[in-house]
């Protein structure tokens, strides 16, 4: 099997990363550029990035031994349906040298692939924004949230920012002290904790501060509420409850009491030993105390392993998972 390549591509709206490996696990080359989400960025664009990362990985491996590809990322119902941006994407495809096909697979599906095998079980991801999914035969099947920021997303980066913002102003309209972390987010984002002669210029000043930003830069500021958290401060801790809480309700929505498949945690605010992170697992250990909790991991080696898995010579799909996706550090 070691003469048998595959090609998997993690795409995200900050980078891009491909990742060429053997059946035997053998990592022949890594590339990364640029955010390729379609979504965000365009297509044109994103096939630019694609062909950049594929390049890089393939740097040194003959295009001519990779049996199969795929790619993940968010949005791909879009792309599908859009004829120009899946040929964009194709003619990034052989552009780089690739003869074989590729698949298409959503981040979320890719997120789970990254942290088991397991052909059924459930992906909740919250980093900027937030979605759950129940996972059955290796493809998404219900989905909850996943909303975007105006009409869901709850829990995520962009909620927990938002709400800490609404906090704050309503402890300035109060005349309270706005706390540890009201004074973290009005000085990110007025460039001081001061307070004006008049409290509601200092309102004033704050809301423009936001409106004048697109409104998901809110979650730039959910690092602080997580950093807050986790010097104990008493606000944060109940935002990061209050999120906790949201995204437990989330994953119910698409996933019954009791059940014993795995539950994958991805993205920034999930991976790692964040205090949201430790929320959740423990709201999960009480819902679903005989599910095992998987970290999510590299996802451009799961899309790889996706790929691989439907190769003849793919006979084993749990042990090759074990090949070519490492565990999470």
């Amino acid at each position: 099997m070691s003469g048998t390549v595959v090609v998997g591509l993690d795409i995200g709206g900050t980078s891009t990363r491909a990742l060429a490996v053997t059946l035997d696990g053998e990592r022949l080359g890594t590339g990364r550029a640029g955010g390729g989400n379609p979504t965000s960025h365009g297509a044109a664009r994103a096939a630019g990035e694609l062909l950049t990362a594929l390049r890089r990985a393939l740097a040194h491996v003959d295009p001519t031994r990779v049996r199969a590809g795929a790619i993940g990322l968010a949005g791909v119902g879009r792309l599908l349906a859009d004829p120009a941006g899946r040929a964009a994407f194709d003619d990034a495809w052989r552009a780089a040298g690739l003869k074989c096909p590729y698949a298409l697979h959503g981040d979320a599906l890719v997120a789970y692939a990254s942290g088991t095998a397991s052909p059924a079980g459930t992906i909740l991801v919250a980093g900027t924004g937030a979605i759950a999914a129940q996972v059955r035969e290796l493809r998404l099947d219900r989905v909850a949230d996943g909303h975007g920021w105006l009409l869901g997303d709850l829990g995520s980066g962009f909620w927990l920012g938002q709400q800490a913002v609404r906090r704050l102003l309503a402890d300035l309209d109060a005349g309270t002290d706005p706390g540890e972390l009201g004074r973290r987010i009005h000085t990110e984002l007025a460039g001081s904790a001061g307070v004006a002669a008049r409290p509601r210029d200092t309102v004033d000043a704050l809301v423009q501060a936001v409106t004048r930003r697109p409104p998901v830069e809110l979650a730039r500021l959910a690092p602080l509420v997580v950093d807050a958290a986790g010097t104990g401060d008493p606000a944060a801790t109940a935002l990061i409850g209050e999120a906790g809480a949201h995204l437990a309700a989330t994953v119910s929505r698409i996933r019954p009491a009791g059940d014993a498949t795995p539950l994958v945690l991805g993205g920034g605010l999930l991976t790692g030993d964040t205090p949201l992170a430790a929320v959740v697992r423990a709201e999960a250990g009480r819902r679903w105390p005989d599910a095992p909790l998987r970290p999510a991991g590299d996802g451009a080696a799961a899309a790889a392993w996706l790929a691989a898995r439907d190769l003849p010579e793919a006979t084993d799909p749990t042990t090759l998972h074990t090949r070519l996706v490492p565990p999470p550090a």
